[in-house]
C-alpha cells in the first residue's frame, strides 16, 4: 500500500522543491510517477501528493479539478479491474496542458462514456471527467492500459512562461536597449541572460523616470501607481 512515508513518494517532492529553489526564474515541471495499489483509502494520499506537486509547479488553478480526476480514475480501476490492483499514477505536462494518467494491467476493462441520470449514484465518473477536462482517452499496450485526461492551464508553454501584449511590449522595449535584436518572449532565458535583461530593465525604468521628471511629473508617485497596477494583476483575486 502507498503511504506518505513510502520510499520515493516524499523524495520526489523534496527533490523538486530543491530543484525549484536552485532554478531561479524558472518553474521546472519534471514528470513523475507513483505506483500504488488501487484501494479506496489510497485516494486521499494520491490527491495530497498531486496537490503538493501542483503547488510546486504553480498550477493551483487546476488543482481541484486534477484531484477530482485522480479520484475518478482510481475509482474506475477499483470498480472495473478490482481492488488491490497494481496501478501507477503518472503526471506530466503536455505542452500547456496538465496530463494525468492512471495505468493498470487490464486492457479489456475500458471506460465508457454513457448517458447517466443526474440522480444516479454510480456510473458518473467518466461523464464527470468528460465534463471538466479538455480531453481524455485510453492508450492500450500489450497487457496494459493508460486512462488519461488533460486539463488546460494558463501557461503558454510547459516551462512556466506566459505571453501576452504586456510581455510582447516589454520584450520589444528591452530589445531596443540591448545588442540582441529581439529577446525571447515566451521561452526561458539563461541565468546570464536573465541578469542582463534585469539590468536592461533597470536602465529602461531610470530613463522613463528622467523623462517624467523632465515633463513635470512626480517619479515616486508614478512608481507607486505602477507597483499597484503590477500587484493587482499579478495576485489572483480573492473571492
Amino acid at each position: 500500500m502507498l503511504s506518505l512515508s513510502a520510499p520515493g513518494a516524499i523524495d520526489s517532492v523534496s527533490e523538486e522543491a530543491e530543484y525549484a529553489m536552485e532554478c531561479t526564474g524558472c518553474m521546472p515541471k519534471k514528470a513523475w510517477e507513483l505506483p500504488f495499489l488501487a484501494e479506496a483509502e489510497e485516494v486521499a494520499v494520491l490527491r495530497r501528493m498531486l496537490r503538493l506537486h501542483l503547488e510546486l509547479w504553480g498550477l493551483q488553478e487546476v488543482s481541484e479539478a486534477a484531484q477530482l480526476c485522480v479520484s475518478e480514475l482510481v475509482a474506475n480501476v477499483i470498480k472495473h479491474v478490482g481492488p488491490a490492483t497494481p496501478t501507477t499514477l503518472a503526471v506530466f505536462m503536455n505542452g500547456s496542458h496538465l496530463r494525468i494518467e492512471v495505468h493498470d494491467p487490464d486492457p479489456r476493462a475500458l471506460p465508457v462514456l454513457a448517458d447517466v441520470d443526474s440522480n444516479a449514484e454510480t456510473g458518473r465518473g467518466v461523464a464527470l471527467i468528460d465534463a471538466i477536462t479538455d480531453r481524455w482517452g485510453v492508450d492500450l499496450t500489450a497487457g496494459r492500459k493508460a486512462t488519461w485526461c488533460e486539463l488546460r492551464t494558463s501557461l503558454a508553454a510547459d516551462d512556466g512562461h506566459t505571453t501576452g501584449p504586456r510581455m510582447a511590449r516589454a520584450a520589444h522595449v528591452l530589445g531596443l536597449y540591448t545588442e540582441v535584436p529581439k529577446l525571447p518572449q515566451g521561452s526561458r532565458l539563461s541565468r546570464l541572460g536573465t541578469v542582463v535583461a534585469e539590468e536592461t530593465a533597470i536602465n529602461v525604468i531610470a530613463d522613463l523616470l528622467h523623462w517624467l521628471g523632465a515633463h513635470g511629473r512626480d517619479p515616486d508617485e508614478v512608481l507607486e501607481r505602477a507597483q499597484a497596477h503590477f500587484q493587482a494583476e499579478a495576485e489572483p483575486a480573492d473571492f
